[in-house]
This record gives C-alpha cells, structure tokens and sequence, in this order.
C-alpha cells in the first residue's frame, strides 16, 4: 500500500461517515523534517492540494454548527501532510495553504450555522469523499 493510500483513505472514511455540519480546536502541528534540496512533485498534487483545500472548508462548516468541535479534520490532514510531504516543505506549504484557503473562505462568509452553511458542508463533503476515492484508485498502490 502506497504511502498516499492510507491517508486518502482516512480521508475518504471521514468525509463520507461525518455527519451534518459542525469551534476551532486547537493542535500543534509536529516539527517539521529538515529540507532536501529536491521536491518531488506528484501528478496528483493538484487534487490533493483541492482535497486540503475541501478538508479546510468541511473543518469550518462543521465546526461552525457543532459546539463540542472535531479536530479530526484537521489531524487528518496532518495525516495526510505527513506521509505526502514528510521531508517537502515547499510541497508541505502549498498543501497547509490550500486548507487555510478552504478555511478561511468560509468563515468570511458565515459567521453562524444556517441552512446554507449545512448544504454547503455537504456538498464539500461528498466532493472530498469522491476526491479522495479517485486519487487514491488512479495513483495508489
């Protein structure tokens, strides 16, 4: 099993089990690796960049109309950071960037849950759901 498999897995099992829409938890991000002078760029770093991207979105959404939070969004994407880009930092960086984009776009828009904020959470959901699956079926092992 390939090192993107597993991660795009939890991603994927994630996505499609979380229910309806959901504060910021907080968590310290693990040290990074020191840097090799070469990245390593995959064809599929677009689609995982939209998946961080999705993942940032969907933390937002459901956190933003659930009280008690889930961090699992944000631990799966250090999951999914850690076996893609463990030694990349410049890799590492587009990918935090493309969750803190997904991030932050909504929580310019919504500032509490509605109706709309729930649509919104799904529909992210179901495309990071298939995302992950069609990464994980072209580029897995």
């Amino acid at each position: 099993m390939s090192k993107i498999t597993s991660s795009l897995r939890l991603a994927a099992i994630l996505l499609v089990i979380a229910g309806p829409a959901a504060a910021q938890g907080s968590s310290t991000a693990p040290p990074v690796p020191p840097a090799e002078d070469t990245e390593k760029p995959t064809p599929y770093d677009d689609r995982l960049a939209r998946l961080s991207e999705i993942i940032g979105a969907v933390h937002y959404l459901r956190n933003l109309c659930k009280a008690d939070g889930e961090p699992e969004w944000r631990q799966s994407l250090q999951g999914l950071l850690e076996a893609e880009t463990r030694a990349e930092p410049k890799r590492r960086a587009r990918m935090t960037a493309a969750y803190n984009r997904g991030y932050r776009s909504f929580a310019s828009v919504y500032t509490s849950c509605t109706p709309a904020a729930v649509r919104a959470e799904q529909n992210y959901r179901i495309e990071g759901a298939t995302l992950a699956t069609e990464i994980t079926a072209r580029f897995g092992n």
